[in-house]
């Protein structure tokens, strides 16, 4: 359990290790056992386990089928176990020093994001919609509350990590000069309604479609387009002017 939790990059300050010690007795003789089988349990006189580190024992389990056990037998049996446990540390040593610095891909993740307030409507949707569709598409758990911070837990980085990319993309925010990659979902007589991220939509007027002039918005765009536009405008009210005759000559790659 140990080297699992160090090989997954869990960050354990120190390796633990554990020994099961036996006792056999009759009369007068009594025989300390070190790392006892099921057996050597079962007809004994004590199963004994002791856990720790270099330093020192961290936990104890004693049952016992005698009436009582002397100093001397418990002291002899506390330096067996020492002996055992300080090789068996030993040995895992040998495969793994200390914890990974990085959490393994396939360790299961818990990771929080802060949105807005605002946003938390939008990211559930109608009925839960939205959030379920996240959940279901990532394969992680999607929980938020009130105060907007969005709790995420995967069983693993991958789903993680896409969960919260979808999230990041459904509560994002227009920023004024960004390029967006979008798609048209509405023709206007003058313009067109483009989508630049889930459940946000602005307005590229006719204007803003070329640097010619555009007699009709059809011969330039049409529903189901993809286009690129930059962000022209913000509004207080939130609606978004978009351009893409602003963003002919800029670089796809700088979305």
């Amino acid at each position: 359990g140990c080297l699992s939790l160090m090989d997954a990059g869990v960050p354990l300050k120190e390796a633990v290790a554990g020994v099961a010690m036996g006792l056999v007795s009759d009369g007068e003789k009594v025989v300390v056992l070190t790392d006892i089988i099921g057996d050597e349990d079962h007809f004994g006189d004590m199963d004994f386990k002791v856990t720790g580190t270099r330093d020192g024992i961290t936990a104890l389990q004693m049952d016992i089928k005698i009436d009582r056990l002397t100093k001397e037998i418990m002291q002899q049996a506390l330096d067996q176990a020492r002996n055992g446990r300080l090789h068996i540390l030993d040995q895992m040593q040998k495969a793994i020093i200390q914890p990974r610095e990085n959490v393994s891909e396939f360790a299961p993740i818990i990771t929080s994001v802060k949105i807005s307030t605002e946003k938390v409507r939008v990211l559930i949707g109608p009925g839960g919609k939205t959030i379920r569709e996240i959940s279901n598409t990532s394969g992680a758990r999607i929980d938020v509350d009130d105060d907007g911070v969005v709790t995420i837990s995967s069983p693993d980085k991958e789903c993680a990590d896409a969960a919260e990319r979808m999230v990041r993309e459904i509560v994002q925010e227009a920023e004024v000069g960004k390029l967006y990659k979008g798609k048209v979902v509405k023709i206007m007589d003058f313009g067109a309604f483009v989508e630049i991220y889930p459940g946000t939509d602005g307005l590229v007027h006719i204007s803003q479609l070329a640097d010619e002039r555009v007699n009709k918005v059809t011969d330039v765009l049409n529903e189901g387009d993809e286009v690129l536009v930059k962000v022209l405008e913000v509004g207080k009210d939130g609606r978004i002017r978009l351009s893409r005759k602003a963003a002919l000559n800029e670089n796809p790659d700088d979305l």
